[in-house]
């Protein structure tokens, strides 16, 4: 019982970490700013949000060691989340099915999702201005292409789909274990505001871990998170070709 609840507590922690970590580095980088800028508010308002494409990359980084000693302190490894393919599928079919959801996800979220959420913003309000995201993103590309492409769909698919999904559906079957990763997963992006909260947790965290619960593994999600995502910044890095 006593290993039941340290485990149960190591899932929460891990739930937890990012969406603190997070605001951890956005206060640390705020904090840097102010001591060069001598406490000018107004300088930190305008730097910060041009250093967001870091602030991603240094959270993503930061994630990965606390997610591999939590594993460890599970005794699991990444074939017990779901990298080890179920007889009968290969990683050329799996990988295809993710793209092909994916990559219209995408679309969806540039082009309908999108434009949606700054109506929604506009018209009921948000701590967070409208349209506050993109340019703040592409404000150094390279950094964004990393922390969004490369490093957070391989993080965020072993965090909220291969281990949460995993371990919490040991305690509230899949149905719960599938309701809670989606509510951190908008967690996480609490910086975009409530309605991107809703918006993330919802409809990426939806199908990603729908596709995770469909085929039984993570690869199908892990491509489609990173078609998503390729996509985004596709957009972002045509909006500001130089960054």
């Amino acid at each position: 019982m006593r290993e039941g609840r340290k485990g149960m507590g190591r899932v929460w922690f891990m739930l937890g970490v990012p969406p603190v970590l997070f605001l951890m580095v956005i206060v640390a980088v705020s904090i840097y700013f102010g001591v060069f800028t001598r406490g000018d508010a107004q300088a930190i308002a305008e730097r910060v949000p041009r250093a967001t494409p870091y602030i991603l990359l240094m959270v993503q980084v930061l994630l990965v060691p606390i997610f591999i000693r939590t594993m460890r302190a599970e005794g699991w490894t990444f074939r017990d989340i779901g990298w080890q393919l179920p007889a009968g599928q290969n990683w050329r079919q799996e990988s295809l099915i993710g793209f092909l959801v994916g990559a219209p996800l995408g679309f969806l979220y540039i082009f309908v999702l999108s434009p949606l959420l700054t109506t929604v913003q506009s018209v009921v309000g948000d701590y967070v201005p409208p349209e506050q995201m993109l340019p703040s993103l592409g404000a150094a590309m390279i950094p964004f292409f990393i922390a969004n492409v490369v490093l957070a769909p391989f993080v965020e698919e072993n965090i909220y789909r291969g281990y949460a999904i995993s371990r919490l559906g040991q305690r509230f079957g899949v149905a719960g274990a599938f309701l809670l990763s989606c509510l951190f997963f908008g967690l996480f992006h609490w910086a975009g505001g409530f309605w991107y909260i809703v918006l993330t947790g919802a409809v990426a965290g939806g199908v990603l871990g729908g596709l995770f619960i469909w085929r039984r593994n993570i690869v199908v999600a892990y491509m489609a998170h990173l078609a998503l995502n390729l996509v985004e910044f596709l957009l972002v890095w045509r909006m500001h070709p130089v960054g």
